[in-house]
This record gives structure tokens, C-alpha cells and sequence, in this order.
């Protein structure tokens, strides 16, 4: 085997392993635009009833991305049924405009808390859904098509007591 395969597959096991606390991690692309109609579904299985977990949305967006906040609605359906709804805002940019996250030229990268010590108490499948909910002030419609987002995920990370 190739001395240079070899450092790629022992950096590759070190950069997974740096990541232990993720238990879900997954993103969906979209066309640097999010129509308010679509909702993004993440679909979760064989979650620890037990363990605790602290949740996150992963949003990246470019300079097409006009605003400075962002709204959106998330949704828990658990597998007997229940549901629940949040509506959620996140600042985008500071005060100077400049955006936050993190990430080199026009992509910025933000990790945005969704929810805090979360317990999955029944077994089986969930799914977490997210759409934006972005309007202009002193409009009751939305914003049809949301431009700079390019990518939205959904990521689960264990909690060590």
C-alpha cells in the first residue's frame, strides 16, 4: 500500500474519531435558494432512550443571504405520534454586518442550538423537520424563495454526565 494512502486513511480515522460526541450528523443541499414550501426532513433510528443529548441546526449560507436574522419552524414527530413544533430565530450577522459562523470566502458556516439535554423516551423512529419561516417586515406572505442558503443540517450530539 502507498505511504500516501496510508497517511490519508490514518487522518481520516483521526479526524472521525476527534468527533466521538456526534450521534447524528447529516445534511440536505439546497439550490442557494429554500422555497418556503419545502421542508427538510431528517429521519432518526436506533436512538439511546436513555442517553441525554443536546441538538443543533447547521445552516450554511453565502452573500446571497439578504438578512440578518433567520426564522424557521422545526418539527419532532416521535414514533407514537406526538408532535412538537417550535418557531425559532437565530441571529445571522453581527450589528456591522458582518456574518457569523465560521468558513473562508463567501461560505459561512453557523452550529445553531436547537434544543438543550433532549431525551429520546420511546423507541423507535423520529423525524425532525425544518422550514423557513422568513417574511418582510410588514408583510404577511412569506418569502417564497430564500436565496443564500445553500445547506441546512441537523446534527444530534451525546451529553457526558
Amino acid at each position: 500500500m502507498p505511504r500516501s494512502l496510508l497517511l490519508i486513511l490514518f487522518l481520516a480515522t483521526i479526524f472521525v474519531s476527534c468527533d466521538k460526541d456526534r450521534v447524528f450528523d447529516e445534511y440536505k443541499s439546497l439550490p442557494n435558494q429554500w422555497n418556503k414550501d419545502s421542508i427538510l426532513t431528517f429521519k432518526l433510528q436506533n436512538i439511546d432512550t436513555i442517553q441525554s443529548y443536546n441538538l443543533f441546526f447547521n445552516v450554511r449560507n453565502s452573500n446571497d443571504f439578504d438578512y440578518s436574522n433567520l426564522f424557521l419552524i422545526s418539527e419532532i414527530q416521535f414514533p407514537q405520534g406526538k408532535v412538537i413544533t417550535d418557531t425559532l430565530e437565530y441571529e445571522m450577522a453581527a450589528p456591522s454586518g458582518e456574518w457569523l459562523g465560521t468558513g473562508f470566502g463567501d461560505v459561512k458556516e453557523n452550529k445553531l442550538w436547537y434544543k438543550e439535554k433532549v431525551q429520546f423516551p420511546e423507541s423507535g423512529k423520529y423525524k425532525v423537520s425544518i422550514q423557513h419561516a422568513m417574511r418582510k417586515n410588514g408583510n404577511e406572505k412569506g418569502i417564497e424563495n430564500l436565496k443564500g442558503i445553500t445547506e441546512i443540517g441537523f446534527r444530534i450530539e451525546k451529553i457526558h454526565n
